[in-house]
């Protein structure tokens, strides 16, 4: 029995070992036949390295949404909001994702369209170079950046990296204006934030304060409370006054 199925085995085996064998035939050649050109100069070596620079771009594309944009500061003061108001997961993360994304679109559209007329169309139509285009599409994110940037952040990475000082803010490099202008927007966002969550504070302590004069204070004060809150949310009209005042702080 044994024999019988090493027998059926090689015939089964035989077909893809000959397909196999002819292959290899087909494929052996010297080494001499063999040849790779690659041109440090040519056309398709520049391509590949503008194709791998672009894939690099558009991985990085998130972190330069975030972190050099309204994004940052937006994001925050809605989340601030959200636990303010003690409603949970309403509205949903992704929701206020999408928020945060479309105002900040919004709020960017200017510095965008700017970069679009001066550098992005004019190196479509070569009319600029490579180079030229990314010092003109850098020139207004930097200056929307300067903009909301406060100078004592400015000066204390300037301190880390020990810089020498400047004419001009515009002449401080990109790696000291990104972590400037984060930093100064984590500051801004939390300013916001506790101003926003001062007022509903206060219904908590209020509320909790009720309950315990009462003595029911089996019962939690948020429950009480998240009612109240939201009533004074609509009443106040709070997402208008929110997106007006978020729009209006990058002024």
């Amino acid at each position: 029995m044994r024999l019988k199925t090493y027998v059926k085995l090689a015939a089964l085996a035989a077909p893809v070992l000959l397909s196999a064998a002819a292959f290899g035939q087909q494929l052996s050649m010297s080494p001499n036949d063999v040849n790779f050109k690659l041109s440090l100069g040519g056309g398709d070596f520049s391509k590949a390295v503008n194709v791998f620079l672009l894939m690099t771009a558009l991985s990085l594309a998130p972190s330069f949404v975030i972190l050099m944009t309204s994004f940052l500061r937006i994001s925050i003061v809605l989340n601030i909001l959200k636990k303010a108001l003690g409603t949970q997961d309403v509205p949903s993360a992704r929701v206020m994702a999408s928020i945060s994304l479309f105002l900040t679109i919004f709020v960017m559209r200017p510095v965008w369209t700017d970069v679009y007329n001066n550098a992005i169309k004019p190196y479509s139509e070569q009319k600029i170079t490579q180079t030229v285009a990314l010092e003109k599409a850098v020139e207004p994110v930097k200056g929307f950046m300067l903009r909301q940037t406060r100078e004592s952040c400015l000066l204390l990475f300037m301190d880390l990296s020990q810089m020498e000082a400047v004419d001009s803010p515009s002449d401080l490099p990109m790696t000291v204006v990104v972590p400037s202008f984060v930093l100064s927007e984590l500051k801004t966002s939390f300013q916001m934030g506790f101003l926003i969550y001062l007022p509903f504070l206060l219904i908590d302590v209020v509320t909790a304060t009720i309950l315990m004069s009462m003595g029911m204070m089996m019962l939690p004060p948020m429950m009480i409370s998240m009612p109240f809150k939201l009533l004074l949310f609509i009443v106040i009209d709070g997402w208008e006054i929110m997106m007006k005042t978020l729009v209006n702080s990058f002024q």
